[in-house]
């Protein structure tokens, strides 16, 4: 789905330009992201595969929730509104804790080069696994893996092949504020 998005300099600063979301991945244009990573207190993660029907990187394995913010929209209430979509449940704002915002730019073809900076959270999932409800037109699957076992996925040069490929340094950071979080 094209949506009107914010369109930001290369420091993260809004512009005060909104262009559909196509045209900002036609550009290279910076624009804003949220990703949301759910784990459980044993030590597992949710992942999504991403439906077959997506453009970029279709049917890997990615991050629980993801999705654009929408022009004027505000991040956390960007947050909101995709875990609801995608995954069908309701969450407070308070449940939601940032770890970060981070830069990644994708060259996936010419036409195609999705720079954004990904606005980044972790949060407890307090529902069973059994009552998500996945948005067949973004999600295709929907698992929970544990951090031991999707760290070695990712150490694995064969096994990385089914997962987004974002940095090693994004996904340990993750790691360490799921980990850090659990601990507590």
């Amino acid at each position: 789905m094209d949506e009107l998005i914010d369109i930001l300099d290369s420091d993260g600063n809004k512009t005060g330009k909104t262009a559909l979301k196509s045209e900002a991945h036609r550009n290279g244009w910076f624009h804003q992201t949220v990703h949301i990573w759910f784990y459980t207190n044993d030590n597992k993660v949710l992942l999504q595969k991403r439906a077959k029907s997506k453009v970029i990187f279709p049917l890997l394995w990615d991050v629980s929730v993801a999705g654009h913010i929408g022009s004027g929209e505000k991040i956390e209430a960007s947050a909101l509104r995709e875990i609801e979509e995608e995954i069908g449940i309701i969450v407070q704002k308070s449940d939601l804790q940032k770890i970060g915002c981070f830069t990644s730019i994708q060259k996936h073809s010419p036409n195609l080069i999705d720079s954004e900076y990904h606005h980044t959270f972790i949060s407890k999932l307090k529902v069973n696994f059994t009552l998500l409800k996945k948005q067949d037109i973004e999600v295709e699957d929907l698992q929970l893996k544990s951090i031991s076992e999707f760290k070695r996925d990712l150490n694995d040069s064969e096994m990385q092949k089914l997962y987004v490929p974002h940095s090693k340094e994004y996904y340990n950071l993750v790691f360490k504020a799921i980990e850090k979080t659990i601990k507590l």
